[in-house]
C-alpha cells in the first residue's frame, strides 16, 4: 500500500472515530490485533474506544503529525474533551482537558494488525486538578 493510500486510510479512520462510527472499524483494523502488546479482538479494541468516548464528553482526536514508512504509521494527535465519568483512574472535575496521544500502527493488507499508543496522562491529571486560576490544587493528606 502506498504512503498516499495509508494517509487516506488513516484520515478515514480518524474521521470514523470522531463521528463515533465504530461499526466501520472492520474497514481499518483486522479481526484480531496486537494492542499495546496484548492480542485482542477488534470488538475488544472498539469497546475500549467506546469506553473512552463514553467517559469523556466530546472526545475528539486531531491529527498533528503523520509519518509513514512502508507499512508503519506514526501519529501525534491532540485529544480534547471533558471527562464526565471516572476515566484512567481519575475522577471528573468538570474541567476540559487537552492532551497529546502518540499512536503507532503496523498495517497489513490495508488494515492495521498492531497498534501501540501512549497518552500524556500527566497533562490530564494536572488539568483535572487545576484551580480556576490555573494553579494546581494542594495535595490532600
Amino acid at each position: 500500500m502506498s504512503s498516499a493510500d495509508l494517509r487516506t486510510v488513516y484520515a478515514a479512520y480518524l474521521e470514523a472515530a470522531n463521528a463515533r462510527e465504530f461499526h466501520r472499524m472492520a474497514e481499518f483494523a483486522h479481526d484480531t490485533i496486537v494492542f499495546n502488546g496484548d492480542t485482542v479482538s477488534r470488538d475488544a479494541y472498539v469497546a475500549a474506544m467506546r469506553q473512552a468516548v463514553g467517559s469523556v464528553q466530546n472526545y475528539t482526536w486531531r491529527l498533528d503529525d503523520l509519518i509513514i514508512e512502508g507499512e508503519r504509521v506514526a501519529a501525534r494527535l491532540t485529544v480534547t474533551g471533558t471527562p464526565v465519568k471516572q476515566w484512567l483512574g481519575l475522577q471528573p472535575t468538570g474541567r476540559h482537558v487537552t492532551f497529546t496521544e502518540y499512536a503507532f500502527y503496523h498495517f497489513r493488507e490495508g488494515r492495521f494488525d498492531r497498534m501501540w499508543y501512549l497518552l500524556d496522562t500527566r497533562a490530564i491529571e494536572e488539568q483535572l486538578a487545576a484551580r480556576d486560576d490555573g494553579r494546581a490544587l494542594p495535595e490532600s493528606s
